[in-house]
């Protein structure tokens, strides 16, 4: 079993929301378990305080290293196998897709802390974390947005959470690029049609139209990313070829 243990002074909010829809139907089946912990619970005085003024001065409160610590010593303690403990953070490495990969393949159980205020002790991060991840270049009052992204981005390429391994695979960042459009009935909806080529029932032409579109895609909408691809391929070349006479062929039609 994968085990996600999320340090948080917001237990039951992200409680709920990690046990709804395939995450929830996943714990019932034992392929994994997500639990959130209550950070205060740890705490050793009546007021159950967390955080306190930072010193130096400065504005805000930073969050205390033992509640962190009493709390991440108990998460450590429910899983098995390697375990990776990531503090979410604006200074962190940029999540990616890879990284979702490399947590899944890597380790059985990850403990997810989530700061909140200035931020977190820095002892405690010295002494417990493994690594800070963001989810991009802006900051969010705390960490349990980034914490649920994670654990979900992670959690839904355990083997069995999902049907097929296919129903990632074939998504936007697996393989470096972004995903195909996608459609769904009816098969016209206010005048705009499905491709005709979704409706021909040739899987090979559908394979190929669908690859064709993931490359414009990515090369309109993330040029960083495509111009990582290796497109190098004899099929890949010709679907290059051929997205240029088509472009080239729109514009001779639009003049």
């Amino acid at each position: 079993m994968y085990h996600i243990d999320i340090l948080t002074l917001f237990d039951e909010t992200v409680g709920d929301m990690m046990s709804e829809s395939i995450l929830g139907r996943a714990q019932e089946r034992d392929i994994l378990r997500i639990e959130a912990h209550q950070i205060r619970d740890y705490t050793v005085d009546k007021q159950k305080q967390v955080d306190n003024y930072p010193y130096g001065g400065g504005r805000g409160a930073v969050m205390q290293a033992d509640p962190l610590y009493r709390c991440w010593e108990h998460a450590k303690s429910l899983g098995e196998g390697p375990v990776r403990t990531i503090y979410l953070s604006p200074a962190g490495k940029t999540f990616t897709e890879a990284d979702a990969r490399r947590l899944r393949d890597d380790y059985n159980h990850l403990i997810l802390v989530c700061g909140h205020y200035e931020g977190i002790d820095e002892r405690f991060i010295e002494e417990c974390v493994d690594e800070e991840i963001s989810l991009g270049d802006f900051v969010l009052t705390g960490g349990e947005i980034p914490a649920m992204a994670v654990a979900d981005a992670v959690a839904r390429l355990v083997p069995g959470v999902l049907a097929d391994p296919e129903c990632f695979e074939d998504e936007s960042h697996w393989n470096g690029m972004l995903e195909y459009p996608q459609y769904s009935r009816p098969e016209e909806w206010h005048g705009r049609k499905v491709p005709s080529i979704l409706l021909s029932g040739h899987h090979a032409n559908i394979a190929k139209w669908r690859r064709k579109q993931s490359i414009i895609r990515t090369r309109d909408r993330r040029p960083d990313l495509y111009a990582r691809l290796d497109l190098s391929s004899k099929a890949d070349q010709k679907l290059l070829r051929e997205i240029e006479e088509e472009e080239r062929k729109a514009r001779r039609d639009g003049e």
